[in-house]
């Protein structure tokens, strides 16, 4: 699959969560194996410190490692996680964060995701959390279905 055809299957999963729009995340970059999602920092997004929340940076970096595993995924096959561990390395204190997920192993039947924030401060990209991710690997295109 090129690199478009991947925007556009991504965008068009992406458009569809209500959780991305309701964060105001945004798909920054989709290709075979790598997705980068971007968060402007909000005080909707924020905890009791004026951090962004470890919710809303974990969100983002599940996502970006899903996408990252449905760019890998056929017609008719989508993706669900099943699990996740995530290390918070440091406060998430910046103007805008940025989730990149990227595959580790593509299987039949599961992908392994790596998964890296950043949070972004006068032009500076310090890294704040790790997710690494288990995505199984289901029928369909995304939707839900009865």
């Amino acid at each position: 699959m090129n690199e478009d055809a991947v925007f556009a299957r991504v965008f068009e999963s992406f458009f569809r969560q209500g959780l991305m729009a309701t964060l105001g995340a945004v798909l920054d970059h989709a290709s075979p194996g790598r997705i980068v999602i971007g968060l402007p920092s909000s005080p909707a997004i924020t905890q009791q410190h004026g951090f962004g929340h470890a919710g809303a940076i974990a969100s983002i970096l599940d996502s970006a490692c899903g996408y990252a595993a449905l760019t890998l995924m056929p017609k008719g096959k989508a993706v669900l996680t099943s699990e996740f561990k995530i290390n918070l390395l440091a406060p998430a204190a910046g103007e805008r964060f940025e989730a990149e997920g990227r595959i580790i192993r593509a299987g039949k039947r599961q992908h392994v995701a790596m998964g890296e924030a950043f949070a972004i401060r006068n032009g500076l990209r310090k890294s704040v959390a790790v997710m690494l991710a288990t995505l199984v690997v289901v029928d369909g295109e995304g939707g839900l279905s009865n």
